[in-house]
């Protein structure tokens, strides 16, 4: 089965030292048949054009799912062309957009679909993401405490919480937790005699306390 064929969007400026880079690497992109269609948008010319989609600064580019904006080298672009098109490619970009501190695009990439939340299941499991990384994937997680989707991470979120890890343990009953579920606490009551003390503070906290109101779906 082919890979699904992108299109892009890209709005600069004629006056960017920039965006003539990012205009050269996407055409060769298209070139190659890695982008099925690029737009180019003149934002001087078209201002209308931007303030539709919120356009503030060039360049400003809209590739499949992902928004990125500023100066980009050919092999990043050739990189988040590979992760819109991957299936594992979305993990990679939450976790990039999560290292820049771009939680707002990551809360609207799950919201366009739930299941992107399995996407931050890596960073989870990853006890060397940096502390911005971990706490954006958190804020992403209590946005849909409660739901159906969170509860479908719950056998993957479980299996997390048996890990050598204490950190990755720790987490995982914090989001099991959130599940607000039956299902979750079989995996929590182990760990109320887990050999870390945090774990065990967590676990027993994530029995007793109910998630908050769910998100809407």
């Amino acid at each position: 089965m082919n890979p699904p064929v992108l299109d892009a969007q890209l709005f600069l400026s004629s006056g960017c030292p920039h965006c003539s880079a990012i205009l050269v690497a996407m055409a060769e992109l298209v070139k190659r048949g890695d982008i099925g269609r690029l737009d180019v948008v003149n934002l001087e010319v078209r201002r209308e054009a931007g303030a539709v989609l919120g356009v503030r600064s060039v360049p400003w580019l809209l590739l499949g799912p992902f928004t990125l904006t500023g100066a980009r080298s050919a092999a990043e672009l050739e990189n988040w062309v590979r992760c819109a098109t991957a299936p594992e490619g979305m993990a990679w970009a939450c976790h990039e957009l999560l290292k820049t501190g771009d939680l707002r695009q990551v809360l609207a990439l799950v919201a366009a679909d739930t299941a992107r939340l399995a996407a931050l299941l890596p960073i989870v499991a990853n006890p060397e993401a940096s502390m911005q990384v971990g706490l954006g994937a958190g804020v992403v997680f209590e946005e849909y405490a409660g739901t159906p989707a969170l509860r479908m991470l719950i056998p993957a979120l479980g299996a997390l919480s048996t890990q050598d890890d204490a950190r990755v343990r720790a987490d995982a009953c914090h989001y099991l937790g959130l599940c607000d579920d039956a299902a979750a606490k079989l995996w929590l009551v182990p760990r109320l005699d887990d050999a870390d003390a945090q774990v065990r503070e967590i676990a027993l906290e994530a029995m007793q306390e109910p998630a908050t109101s769910p998100a809407p779906t």
